[in-house]
């Protein structure tokens, strides 16, 4: 039988040559938000490597909306033509250039994770976080700000303004982030969001405004490129967001014009307990295809081949998002084709290496 990760698939008008997409991962070594060679190596050796869709890590709107001044941003257009060199590169190699736009809201302003990764003083380069409600993180936390209407209106003109910027720099998928505690997140999740206006309370309230950047950015997005959301399916405590949930916005999310929901989980508190295990976020994925009809990828633990493979042979996920197992191998898409017996190209400098090829 022929392989199913390994075949085409597409969305609008945008053709993936497998199901094999790279997750979107923080590098945090961009300066001034600006990506730099770190940037086009680590992802144009993935590119190389056989994946379909290369997705740029997490890209703040706003400088105030970074999860740490290591992060990229494209707030202005001198960032969006830094990402043009990249984003050609990707299409050289057969791949699909994505870029995931983001604000961390309550989790900003925070030390790169091998400093330690904790809050960061004003003094010490920090900056003001919000909120939709004045709520920390944690602890060590600073109390944000919690986001007046004039927040809420700059927030959403910002998302509109990197999906534009992102379409002039060559992306051809972009994917709103949603998921892991961060601002749109914290509108969602009721443990995270205590306002007593239109925005807080009932689940229609708590969507409104995450719909409201969803609409911002497909109305500045191409009909004919896709929009991909990603979105934590639950916050894994008693009383938070849950799948029904993310089910029912999910389907907001279709009406407005999503063609593909990223199905990740958890980030909004510290204390919640995630059963991690290989495969463990799969079911998201696929309950809110079946109850939505909407496509999914599914991420999380999945590392060999086999299990990729069954994943969207059994039509529980239309791709799969690999994170850490693309660190430890970026040619990951390559070697799997070899163990599930599919005939996919290599790139012609590195036929000498593959199974068959010229010496």
């Amino acid at each position: 039988m022929p392989s199913k990760l390994f075949s085409q698939f597409r969305l609008r008008d945008v053709e993936f040559k497998n199901r094999i997409f790279l997750s979107p991962m923080c590098q945090y070594s961009s300066e001034n938000g600006m990506p730099n060679d770190w940037h086009f190596v680590h992802l144009g050796s993935r590119a190389v490597g056989g994946v379909s869709l290369v997705m740029v890590e997490a890209t703040s709107v706003s400088p105030e909306g970074r999860i740490s001044p290591g992060d990229n941003g494209i707030w202005s257009d001198e960032q969006a033509e830094a990402f043009e060199r990249l984003t050609e590169f990707i299409k050289k190699q057969g791949a699909r250039p994505g870029i995931q736009i983001a604000h961390a809201g309550r989790k900003a302003s925070t030390d790169v994770p091998w400093r330690g990764g904790g809050p960061l003083a004003q003094d010490a380069g920090g900056w003001q976080t919000m909120a939709p409600s004045p709520l920390s993180f944690d602890e060590s936390s600073p109390q944000p700000a919690e986001m007046t209407k004039e927040d809420m209106e700059n927030v959403v003109s910002q998302f509109a303004a990197a999906t534009r910027r992102g379409l002039d720099a060559g992306f051809e998928v972009v994917e709103i982030h949603m998921a892991h505690g961060y601002l749109l997140h914290q509108f969602l999740s009721p443990i995270s969001n205590h306002r007593k206006d239109e925005y807080g309370g009932s689940l229609e309230n708590r969507a409104r405004f995450p719909l409201r950047v969803a609409r911002a950015v497909r109305e500045m997005w191409p009909p004919e490129l896709p929009l991909f959301v990603r979105i934590s399916c639950t916050d894994w405590v008693e009383g938070g967001w849950d799948l029904n949930q993310s089910v029912e916005f999910c389907r907001w999310l279709k009406e407005i014009g999503g063609d593909l929901i990223d199905c990740s989980s958890g980030g909004l508190v510290p204390y919640a307990k995630i059963p991690a295990a290989p495969g463990y976020q799969t079911p998201f994925a696929a309950a809110i295809r079946q109850k939505v009809g909407i496509a999914t990828g599914a991420v999380g633990l999945i590392t060999h081949p086999v299990q990729a493979e069954q994943i969207v042979a059994t039509g529980q996920a239309d791709a799969v998002f690999l994170a850490r197992e693309m660190l430890r191998d970026p040619y990951w898409p390559l070697h799997a084709a070899g163990i599930l017996n599919a005939d996919i190209s290599w790139p012609p400098q590195y036929l000498r290496a593959r199974a068959g090829g010229p010496r």
